[in-house]
């Protein structure tokens, strides 16, 4: 018998059709999409590969993507909802508290629902992470509630794990970086000029970083591969491959993972919210490891 209903929003980048054959709640954040001088307030509820596609290549149109990740109007009606509908123990995975205080808003929401139906508690997970590791600590929380475990064992577990999850993030160029301030203009005109590569990843405490400075694809898809040999993924198995639009690279780490270790990865398309701040044709590779995180 399942303990607990799980939840999470959409910066977990996991397909719509899985979050609804696994019975996961989930949060529709938003962004805002300003084209043609107009600025047009848009819901991360894709159902479709093409509606991916057809957002990256806005981007690559001049399109410029912004993202506001708190929504706690959102958070009350998702867990209002929820509580409504019978819910009594909720699991819920929001994006890193190092990239943004939506874990807190989270929080909030369900308290301010608790005061209403007082049986009603959430347990908020904080990955660490967000995209497809974000999509992991979902998957993890998922195999602990169909085991029949706790909400505390599965936070518990989850917790435990996290800070297994590696990340190697490649953006095609640094444009998006720069355009969301992660990067100066000047840095990233020259990064830009000289096809440089930063590979980021993240910290312990959830936020972004650059881990290497590659010169092209080639080289980072080799970091990639040589950093998967000494780290390899545990047994679990658990590898995601995710793009920006970006299939031929995403594709050959897909091949390197299934002929070197027998895994098969992940594949995904990243949704808006994160894509918007690396841009099309960018492609990562996450997975859960044997060694602490950039340990190896």
């Amino acid at each position: 018998m399942e303990k607990f209903l799980l939840s999470t929003d959409s910066t977990c980048d996991l397909y719509h059709d899985f979050i609804v054959e696994n019975r996961i709640a989930r949060v529709p954040l938003t962004f805002t999409v300003e084209k043609n001088g107009t600025m047009e307030d848009r819901l991360d509820d894709f159902r479709s590969y093409d509606e991916y596609v057809a957002f990256y290549n806005e981007l690559r149109a001049g399109a410029f993507s912004r993202t506001a990740m708190l929504n706690y109007s959102a958070h009350y009606n998702h867990f209002l909802k929820l509580a409504e509908g019978g819910a009594e123990e909720v699991v819920h995975v929001t994006i890193s508290s190092g990239l943004s205080p939506t874990k807190d808003v989270a929080a909030q929401a369900a308290a301010d629902v608790k005061k209403l139906y007082p049986k009603f508690n959430v347990t908020v997970l904080d990955p660490l992470t967000a995209t497809v590791g974000q999509g992991c600590i979902v998957m993890l929380a998922l195999k602990c509630r169909n085991e029949g475990k706790t909400a505390e064992e599965t936070r518990d577990f989850c917790n435990s794990r996290r800070l297994n999850i590696q990340h190697y993030i490649v953006p095609n160029d640094l444009t998006y970086l720069r355009k969301g301030g992660r990067v100066s203009a000047a840095a990233a005109a020259f990064g830009n000029l000289l096809d440089i590569k930063p590979i980021i990843s993240f910290d312990d405490a959830g936020r972004l970083f650059p881990l290497a400075k590659v010169k092209g694809n080639r080289k980072a898809i080799s970091f990639i591969k040589t950093k998967l040999e000494k780290d390899p993924p545990d047994e679990l198995g658990m590898v995601f491959v995710v793009h920006t639009d970006n299939t031929p690279m995403a594709n050959e780490l897909v091949e390197f993972v299934r002929e070197r270790f027998g895994i098969e990865p992940f594949l995904h398309i990243m949704g808006p919210v994160i894509g918007s701040h690396v841009g099309p044709d960018a492609f990562a590779l996450g997975y859960l490891s044997k060694s602490p995180r950039n340990k190896v």
